[in-house]
């Protein structure tokens, strides 16, 4: 029953990741700008279904190549033939680095190391009871209307039952048309609590721009092997910053 509450409590948050993929990329916000994501994602796994109602997600990029993060979740938790429990989780806190630029032959390689407060309750579905730290480092490259990044890192996950795992994925993308980009990613994440069994899995999805400030980013997906029977993800994004660094 522990390892339940804590693979529920997990389910979540080990989620959120590179809008609206798992996958991230080492690409920051633009130095001055801000993105602003209002977001809802949703998991049916075996044992019970969770997700965020909303959360709210906010990127700033502090300096060349260096973004700050911060994402706030409001969650709930309903194991199956239980009760459904709503709160605040685990606040999320991070910095993004790029420390290698993409040339014609070379990707770009950054990392995003990103830690979890517990600030959600574990006993009620809703966090991990202890902080988290992930150390990952991501890669990306473009070729004309193609993108492709991955990688992956380690999480440090301490409390009873929980173990410290890995996290690997890669994603690629395709701009259809100047509104429309769509894009695909498969993922592996070793067992994050004692007796668990590793997952592997897929995702689909969109972005849509609507203009160049305010987007519309979906993704649904499902483990091949693993807890989750179906999950998706949607998030509005305003994105915005000084007019003449865009020109």
């Amino acid at each position: 029953m522990v390892a339940l509450v804590l693979s529920m409590a997990l389910s979540v948050s080990s989620v959120l990741a590179g809008p609206p993929f798992k996958t991230d990329d080492p690409e920051p916000v633009e130095d001055q700008h801000w993105e602003v994501y209002v977001a809802s994602q949703y998991a049916n796994d075996k044992d019970g279904v969770s997700g965020t109602a909303p959360h709210f997600e906010v990127n700033y990029g502090v300096l060349p190549n260096v973004q700050l993060h911060l994402l706030a979740p409001f969650g709930y938790d309903r194991p199956r033939g239980g009760p459904t429990l709503y709160g605040f989780q685990d606040l999320e806190l991070g910095v993004k680095y790029r420390f290698i630029q993409e040339t014609d032959n070379r990707p770009m390689v950054g990392t995003f190391p990103i830690v979890h407060i517990p600030t959600g309750s574990m006993a009620r579905g809703l966090g991990n009871g202890d902080a988290q730290l992930f150390l990952p480092l991501w890669l990306q490259k473009a070729w004309g209307p193609w993108q492709t990044y991955g990688g992956g890192g380690y999480w440090i996950n301490p409390g009873t039952d929980n173990k410290n795992y890995w996290f690997f994925g890669w994603q690629v993308q395709r701009e259809i048309v100047k509104w429309l980009t769509v894009g695909a990613e498969v993922f592996h994440q070793t067992p994050p609590v004692r007796y668990g069994e590793y997952q592997t899995g897929y995702t689909i999805g969109a972005i849509i721009n609507f203009t160049e400030n305010h987007h519309l980013l979906c993704s649904a997906g499902s483990d091949i092997h693993g807890q989750n029977l179906f999950s998706y993800y949607m998030a509005y994004q305003w994105t915005w910053g000084p007019e003449e660094k865009k020109k």
